[in-house]
Parts: structure tokens; C-alpha cells; sequence
């Protein structure tokens, strides 16, 4: 299946409609049924104890699992998260951007499902992994 978007045309579409989260993200990667997008860690984003916070985490699972969908069916605004879950596995590497890899599994005409890997830069092995699906909005008739 072909991409809908492209890396500047998701940049650009998350600009205008979510722009609170537009300076924290890089869209690094598009394929079909994939994204992969890096995320600058600083002091806001660390718990005590110098780790990175959870929902600093989850907010990359979300944006990096949403903007593969958008690159698949185009931009769709109101398409939302409707289950998500995330398994904390391993402690993130001080100092270091994450990365998020999403893989959707299964794209339906109501229904998403897919994962999204959670890396700390330069670590092999992943810091959490996110299980997310999405429903997408009818189209208008």
C-alpha cells in the first residue's frame, strides 16, 4: 500500500493540529505500516532518579503509532486512541533520545492495531513496548 503522507507533509499536518507536541518530536523514518520518530530527552521529561518518566514514554508511543496511521490513510484529525497499554522493560539510558518504532498490524475500515518499540539511542535492545489501537473516523458521505 502506498503512503498517503509523506515525513513533510505529517510535520506540517502536526504543526496545525497538534502543535503542543510538534518541537519535541523528529520524524525520522516512513514505510508502509511503519514510523520511526526520535524524541529529545531533557530535564522536563525525567522523573526522580534521572530516568525518563512514563508518560513522557507513553506520549511517544502515541504521536509515533499515530503519525504511522496518518501516513497510511491520509490525514484523519479525529482518529483516537481507543486501547493502549505499555510494558516498562528495561531502564532508559541516561542522556539519550528515545526512539519510536511503530508497526501496524492491522488496518481496518473502523479499527487499528499495532506496536510501537520504544529505544533508548544507540541501546539494541528496546525500553518498552506499546500495544495500540485506534479507531478511525468514517468518511463523510
Amino acid at each position: 500500500m502506498a503512503l498517503k503522507m509523506t515525513i513533510v507533509e505529517l510535520h506540517d499536518f502536526l504543526r496545525r493540529e497538534f502543535p503542543q507536541v510538534v518541537d519535541d518530536i523528529e520524524i525520522t523514518a516512513l514505510a508502509d505500516n511503519a514510523a520511526e520518530l526520535r524524541m529529545e530527552i531533557n530535564e522536563s521529561h525525567l522523573r526522580p532518579g534521572g530516568t525518563v518518566s512514563g508518560p513522557t514514554m507513553f506520549m511517544l508511543a502515541d504521536v509515533t503509532y499515530y503519525l504511522a496511521l496518518m501516513a497510511a490513510i491520509g490525514p484523519k484529525a479525529l482518529a483516537v486512541t481507543t486501547n493502549a497499554s505499555i510494558d516498562f522493560m528495561r531502564k532508559p539510558a541516561a542522556g539519550r533520545d528515545l526512539i519510536g518504532k511503530a508497526t501496524i498490524l492491522k488496518l481496518g475500515r473502523v479499527l487499528t492495531v499495532g506496536d510501537v518499540l520504544i529505544y533508548s539511542e544507540g541501546v539494541e535492545k528496546p525500553v518498552a513496548r506499546a500495544s495500540m489501537t485506534y479507531s478511525i473516523p468514517p468518511e463523510k458521505v
